[in-house]
Formats: C-alpha cells, structure tokens, sequence
C-alpha cells in the first residue's frame, strides 16, 4: 500500500506523544541544567592525567616518555622531560614531565594518546561543562590543570579504573618479590 510507512511513523510518533503524558521513562527530554541525564562511562571529552597517593607532583604516573606526544595527530600535546629522575611505584628512577600542556582548542578528543601510553598515566575524562568567561584563556592546560587523582579516575570509569589497579598491584608484587628474592604469588 501506498503510504504504508509514513502511517506507521505518525502511530508510533502519536503513540510517544501520548505516552509522555502518563509515563516519565517516555520522555526524552531534560530540562537541563535543572536535570541532568547521568554520563555513560565510555563517554570521552579531554585527556586529564592520573597520580597516585596525595600529592600531584609525586605520584604522577607520566614518565615523561612522549609517546603521547608523537602520535597525537592534531599535535596539541607539550612535553618537556626533566633532567632529574624520581622514583616510580615500583621504585626504579624515571623521568618525569617538567611541563605537560594541552591545548584542548586543537585536542580533537580522538584517545590515541590513551591508547598508546603504557604506563596508564592520561585518560579521558567525561566532564563536557567547561565554558569560562575568560575569552582567550583556559584554552592551554598546564599539568596542575590536567592532574587528577587515582580515586577520580575510578569514579568515573569504575570497570576500566579496576583493572587498571589490579595490573599495577601485580606489578608491584612481581617488584616487591624480586627485591626480596621470592617468587610472586599468583592470584587465580
């Protein structure tokens, strides 16, 4: 019949319409900023950097390795290495960001730089609301800015956070066993 699907897309809009009225999991719309659809972990916006303990300058993840930077195709990532070495959470020195910027005018959100860190230090953060007043500034993220606790990251991508944890806790038994001479205990 002629016409066929066009009578079937006015039902189910009528039927919506209707069902709006009497059921709140028919509506479709918020009305933001007083009500707020909650954010889907996979969701991704701007890189943000994790440290682990209380302080951000100690327990930064990044070592400063600028693999981030390299495969960043729109090339919004900074680096400059510092010329001293902290230890990491296993213990062994690394080098660590003297300056990490990022300028999210460039950043295309694409998570390449997430991908290809091994040392699980940037991910992506979930937080869209980030107009300022302030025209030019805001634009370029220093590493204060940027910074972001462990607990942070396991708010907001709680299964992704978790296995992260327990691939760091492993490698830390592996170190802590080799410095003491046992074999690490394998969780099964």
């Amino acid at each position: 019949m002629l016409g066929e699907g066009i009578i079937k897309g006015l039902a189910e809009t009528a039927r919506n319409f209707v069902g709006s009225f009497f059921g709140k999991e028919r509506l479709v719309t918020v009305q933001f900023p007083e009500e707020r659809r909650p954010v889907d972990e996979a969701s991704r916006v701007f890189p943000f950097l994790i440290y682990d303990g209380p302080d951000a300058e100690q327990g930064l993840r990044c070592v400063a390795c600028q693999i981030c930077e390299k495969e960043c195709p729109p090339r919004c990532i900074h680096i400059e290495k510092s010329k001293d070495k902290k230890p990491d959470f296993v213990g062994k020195p690394q080098f660590y960001p003297a300056v990490f910027d990022i300028d999210v005018s460039v950043c295309m959100s694409c998570q390449i730089c997430v991908e290809v860190c091994p040392f699980d230090a940037i991910r992506m953060d979930t937080d869209f609301e980030l107009s300022t007043e302030d025209r030019f500034g805001g634009l370029l993220w220093s590493k204060s800015r940027l910074a972001r606790p462990n607990e942070y990251y396991e708010e907001i991508h709680p299964a992704e956070a978790a296995e992260v944890d327990a691939r760091r806790a492993e490698e830390l038994a592996k170190a802590e066993a080799k410095k003491t001479g046992q074999e690490p205990a394998v969780a099964r």
